[in-house]
Formats: structure tokens, C-alpha cells, sequence
């Protein structure tokens, strides 16, 4: 009897390891699906410098994915897409243009480009540029941050990553 209920545990302790591992893979693999939105190779391309794409993992559906060069920063996200978001991002290019930013929005079908020049007392937050696409349910976005506004990358060069990334969301 006492084995039969040891078995019983040891079964729902593996069950359980095994659950977690599962959940824990699910979770690697979003990670991994936003950096699989583009290659080194084709961030260079854009950026000019090498980049290497580390999975920051995500919560909420929302996976996450980052790197960084002597000039930029990148950031890739691929999410469900909710109810309201486009009204959430008006508001924040509204909040942004509040406090003195450039913003410059231009729209190429599902893919939304957009950069964003900061006050020059918020020079030091960076320069931005961010194509974001959607399809389906699904929306992905690349995001890169220069320190200079020397180093900032045009919406059309960023555009064409983002033409990239529609095909592989």
C-alpha cells in the first residue's frame, strides 16, 4: 500500500517536472520567435555594426528579444494583439510630442513606422526609430535606439526589416 502511494507521488512529482519543462520550453520558444523576426546580418545592413539577439523572455503573451552596439540599441517584440492597442500608441506619440519630441509617423499598409526625436534636454533618453507590423492577431515591432541623432536610422531603412519581419511573423 505505502508504495503503491509513493508511486503515486513520485508519478505526480515527474508529471509536474515534466509540466514545467514543457511550460518552460513554450516560453524559450517565444522568446526565441522574437528574435527570429531578423538576422545579424540583416541588422548590420541597417545599423552598420554587428548586433547579437538575446532572448529577454516576455510575460503575458508578449515575447521579447535584445542587443545592443557601440551606436544603438535594438529591441524586437512580438505580441497578441489587444483591443485598444493603436489608441494606446496615439496617446503615447500625443505624450511624447507633449514634452517636446519630433515625432514623424508614416504608415505602409499593416507596417506603421515612426521616429522620434527628443527635446534636447532629453537628448540622453536616445533617438528612435520603430517599425511595428500586424497580422492577424499578432503584432511584431522593432525598435532602435541611437545615442546620437547622427546615428539614427531613417523609417525607410527600418521600413525594409519590417517588410522582412511580415513574413515571418
Amino acid at each position: 500500500m505505502k508504495t503503491r502511494i509513493r508511486s503515486r507521488w513520485i508519478g505526480l512529482g515527474a508529471c509536474a517536472m515534466i509540466m514545467s519543462c514543457v511550460a518552460a520550453h513554450a516560453h524559450a520558444a517565444d522568446a526565441n520567435r522574437a528574435c527570429a523576426l531578423v538576422t545579424a546580418a540583416e541588422l548590420k545592413t541597417v545599423l552598420g555594426d554587428e548586433v547579437t539577439l538575446k532572448p529577454l523572455g516576455g510575460t503575458g503573451g508578449v515575447a521579447i528579444c535584445n542587443g545592443t552596439t557601440s551606436k544603438a540599441s535594438v529591441l524586437l517584440r512580438v505580441a497578441t494583439k489587444r483591443q485598444g492597442s493603436g489608441d494606446a500608441a496615439k496617446a503615447g506619440i500625443e505624450a511624447a510630442r507633449k514634452m517636446g519630441a519630433q515625432v514623424d509617423v508614416k504608415t505602409f499598409g499593416p507596417i506603421t513606422c515612426s521616429t522620434m526625436v527628443p527635446p534636447e534636454s532629453l537628448a540622453a533618453h536616445g533617438f528612435n526609430t520603430t517599425c511595428s507590423i500586424t497580422k492577424g492577431t499578432s503584432l511584431a515591432a522593432i525598435e532602435i535606439t541611437a545615442k546620437t541623432k547622427a546615428d539614427m536610422v531613417s523609417i525607410e531603412g527600418l521600413k525594409t526589416l519590417a517588410e522582412k519581419m511580415a513574413g515571418r511573423l
